[in-house]
């Protein structure tokens, strides 16, 4: 096992603080090795002009990193696991996921306390089309704007005046130390999630058996049952981040809960279900709650909106 360990990540605040966050756990567990992150610039981080619907779906943010990895140019890769795709590049594997943060997705606002504070024609900025259809579904006078960049510039933008209020995962906002902005945590009766939304992710190579031992410290168990769930709905609808579709699973005490959306991009339909069983059964469920969906009308959506389920 070498004694230099390199991480790949991107160069956004919320990406390196994830990065350092992960780097050091490994330097405090394993003072003899040395990290160091090497940044990468992906395909997402380039394009900040156009909405992420229209330049591709999961794997924007993680293309670039995998190949460096694949071709030995970094040893792991520290992601937030909503932007990953449900089916990994060959030689890949998910190494570890941390403890899940908090799912929810955020209220921010200056001048109002909360969602239904906001007036008639409020104007709401989201990169998402998960939130938007949700959102709208509830709130169709909303006027939803495409806010694309990081952290910081999408809090810049509601501070100039481009939008009422902004949506944005509480996660990232308080790992960068923006939590007081936060008004509301959108409840999941409001706003289901993204998959993964929460957690962050190490990847590595499926054939460095001693880089994968070495980071099961990191692993944290509950999460990745509630991550197995959610990706095997995310699979089975064979959605990407322009899909508007939500999905949040809760393991406890040996049970877990899969509740799950698909939406119409305008929100005047939304098709919800909700399954629960042993945590043994996590993929399974997610599976069935997806295919429930997609019988009750989802596929429709789907179909309209180009992509087909088979």
């Amino acid at each position: 096992m070498k004694n230099k360990i390199v991480i790949g990540t991107r160069s956004s605040k919320l990406a390196l603080w994830q990065a350092e966050y992960i780097a050091g756990c490994i330097r405090k567990k394993y003072p003899e090795k040395t990290v160091e992150l090497l940044h990468i610039t992906t395909k997402g981080d380039k394009v900040l002009d156009v909405p992420l619907a229209k330049i591709g779906g999961k794997g924007l943010f993680t293309k670039e990193i995998e190949t460096a990895m694949l071709e030995g140019e970094i040893d792991i890769a520290v992601h937030s696991l909503k932007d990953m795709p449900t089916q990994l590049p060959d030689g890949l594997v998910l190494a570890a996921v941390t403890e899940r943060a908090d799912a929810a997705d955020a209220f921010v606002s200056i001048k109002y306390e909360k969602f239904t504070s906001l007036p008639k024609g409020a104007r709401v900025g989201t990169s998402s089309l998960r939130r938007k259809a949700q959102l709208l579904h509830v709130r169709p006078d909303l006027q939803i704007g495409s806010l694309r960049g990081n952290v910081n510039t999408r809090l810049e933008k509601l501070e100039q005046g481009y939008f009422d209020a902004i949506i944005l995962a509480a996660a990232g906002l308080k790992r960068l130390g923006f939590g007081a902005k936060i008004r509301e945590l959108l409840p999941k009766s409001l706003c289901l999630p993204a998959v993964g939304q929460g957690v962050m992710a190490v990847e590595a190579r499926e054939d460095d058996d001693a880089m994968r031992d070495l980071l099961q410290f990191l692993h944290d168990e509950k999460s990745w049952q509630e991550a197995i769930a959610e990706r095997a709905f995310l699979a089975r609808v064979e959605g990407g981040c322009q899909v508007p579709v939500g999905v949040h699973a809760v393991a406890a005490d040996g049970v877990i809960t899969v509740e799950a959306v698909i939406a119409s991009l305008d929100g005047k339909q939304l098709f919800h279900d909700r399954e629960s069983g042993p945590v043994s059964s996590a993929a399974e469920l997610g599976r069935k709650a997806a295919e429930r969906l997609l019988d009750e009308g989802g596929l429709a959506i789907m179909q309209e909106i180009g992509l087909l389920c088979d």
